[in-house]
């Protein structure tokens, strides 16, 4: 079975630049490219050292938006909604630069490298065949195996092989509980033609699978389980009804659908409660049960004949559980104090739960893993997972501290494995244009550092314009994959940090050194957003 979420059709495209079949360019590099800085020092870190204590601010953050172009905005927004858990209200830090007095200096120096040497000396075959090497299943046994691993172990038989591992709704079919869904990448780091494939899945504690009544009381019941997904899709998108794959109401014994009959129904209505053994547990909105789990792996581009597809070998393997439940006025003095602790120049320190990760204080346990020099997937240093803990942490636009979930496919189209392939542009919440349109148009670039030069030839006009009726006309898969050229540079580019083991500074897949990326900051002289340029009340959610 194919693991096929974008396709693309790619023509014969030289490395600098080309067309393919069609007329879709392929660039890695700009022709009149010319680096005008220095190499930066990038000295052996050892494991243990913390180098960067504000590895919390993402490379993006560093973006000169020369006043006028606003990537900031998916990230940080403030909200007038009192009932929405998420309170941090950080809307004003859009292309604002207020760091810390460590925070201005940019540490991510490998932002700063150029790779073209590096790149040229790895043949195509040889990275082709690298990605497709599978690195995750004897990752999982060796963590079965170590008695002395104290965490979670993030199994999922066969996820190497992508939509494989899962039947037509998404269940994995391991018998494990995990439940792929499909989803639409958050703009921009996570858009394959800036240097990952992706997919997230999710799993829910054991009562919300289990049945409650009937002769399957007790055990695991899949129409159960779908009704209790669907109930937490409706609170995380404020819905009062939602389709779902066919659900036994008699499985479940209850009238879903209000229509006073127990039947199979395709559909269900918002209810105060879950169902099955987890019936005594209110659905709250905007939340996750206490004992939520997502598994999220990052992956190489990887390629099925003209087709590009999920790598079978993992960059990452990324593991959330919450294991704290928080009301929204809890959570609300929790924000409080991040402020605060921001206001005073306080640097952030994280909970070490040793095997389990780091603990977000916010309710959630993060553990990440990472490719070590012979490829090999390995637990992260602390350094390195606080990398994660800027985005799934304390910025404005999250949901429950996640961001995939709440942007799934609504309703039954959207269990199963992702899949970008005629995908539309939907908007989001409250916004007319398509949300990759909007972004074009508010970043100026195909991606936060506006350096994507294939995004720039493919959807700008020499004036900076974007070609609204082009972006229009395109599915979601058309706009955000690469050519194959830019994918195997990109590749490249990444296994070179990973041969270097460079992850301290930084893992973006850059090729040649960023130019629109600040290596220091004067807040005193770098120009804010104007104001006009400022996006307010922006939701992550979408309007399928």
């Amino acid at each position: 079975m194919k693991r096929v979420f974008y396709s693309i059709l790619v023509g014969h495209a030289v490395l600098l630049a080309g067309c393919g079949d069609d007329d879709m360019p392929a660039v890695v590099v700009p022709d009149d490219y010319e680096s005008t800085t220095d190499e930066p020092a990038r000295p052996a870190i050892a494991a243990d050292t913390l180098y960067n204590r504000e590895a919390v601010i993402p490379p993006q953050c560093y973006t000169k938006t020369e006043g006028v172009n606003n990537p900031c905005y998916t990230c940080h927004q403030t909200y007038s909604d009192t009932k929405r858990p998420n309170s941090m209200a950080d809307g004003f830090l859009q292309g604002d630069y207020n760091f810390s007095d460590l925070g201005v200096h940019n540490h991510w120096s490998n932002l700063f490298v150029d790779r073209r040497d590096e790149i040229a000396e790895i043949s195509n075959d040889e990275i082709e065949d690298y990605v497709e090497e599978d690195n995750y299943s004897g990752f999982i046994e060796r963590l079965q195996e170590d008695e002395n691993w104290s965490g979670p172990v993030p199994a999922i038989e066969d996820l190497a092989e992508g939509a494989a591992a899962f039947d037509d709704y998404g269940l994995a079919r391991d018998g494990s509980g995990w439940v792929a869904f499909n989803y639409k990448p958050l703009p921009s780091t996570f858009w394959p033609t800036n240097g990952s494939t992706d997919d997230v899945i999710i799993r829910l504690p054991e009562a919300f699978r289990m049945a409650s009544c009937g002769d399957d009381a007790n055990e695991f019941s899949r129409d159960v389980y779908f009704t209790n997904l669907a109930l937490l899709e409706m609170a995380m998108k404020d819905l009062s009804n939602i389709s779902t794959p066919p659900i036994d109401e008699n499985s479940v014994c209850a009238d879903l659908n209000s229509d006073g009959v127990l039947s199979e129904v395709t559909s269900i209505a918002a209810r105060p409660k879950y169902v099955g053994a987890a019936s005594g547990q209110k659905v709250e909105q905007m939340s996750y049960p206490e004992g939520t789990q997502f598994i999220h792996t990052v992956r190489y581009i990887g390629f099925d004949g003209d087709d590009i597809v999920p790598s079978k070998r993992m960059k990452e393997v990324r593991y959330m559980k919450k294991v704290k439940h928080y009301s929204v006025a809890e959570l609300a003095s929790l924000y409080g104090n991040e402020r605060q602790e921001k206001i005073d120049g306080n640097l952030p320190v994280y909970s070490d739960h040793g095997d389990k990760g780091l603990n977000n204080g916010m309710g959630w346990e993060v553990l990440g893993f990472i490719e070590d020099g012979d490829g090999e997937l390995r637990k992260q240093t602390y350094q390195e997972q606080m990398f994660c803990m800027g985005c799934h942490g304390t910025i404005g636009t999250t949901v429950d501290q996640t961001f995939a979930f709440p942007r799934k496919v609504t309703g039954a189209g959207g269990w199963g494995y992702i899949d970008l392939k005629g995908m539309i542009d939907a908007p989001n919440r409250g916004e007319k244009k398509g949300e990759i349109l909007q972004y074009l148009e508010r970043v100026g670039g195909g991606n936060e550092f506006r350096e994507n030069p294939e995004m720039n030839a493919r959807w700008f006009n020499e004036d900076g314009s974007v070609k609204t009726a082009e972006v229009v006309a395109a599915d979601v898969y058309t706009l955000i994959t690469p050519s194959r050229e830019r994918a195997l540079a990109l590749n490249k580019a990444y296994k070179v940090i990973v041969d270097e083991q460079s992850f301290v500074y930084g893992r973006d897949a850059t090729v040649v050194p960023a130019k629109n990326v600040f290596r220091d900051v004067d807040p005193e002289k770098a120009p804010p957003l104007e104001a006009g340029s400022r996006v307010n009340h922006w939701d992550i959610r979408l309007d399928w």
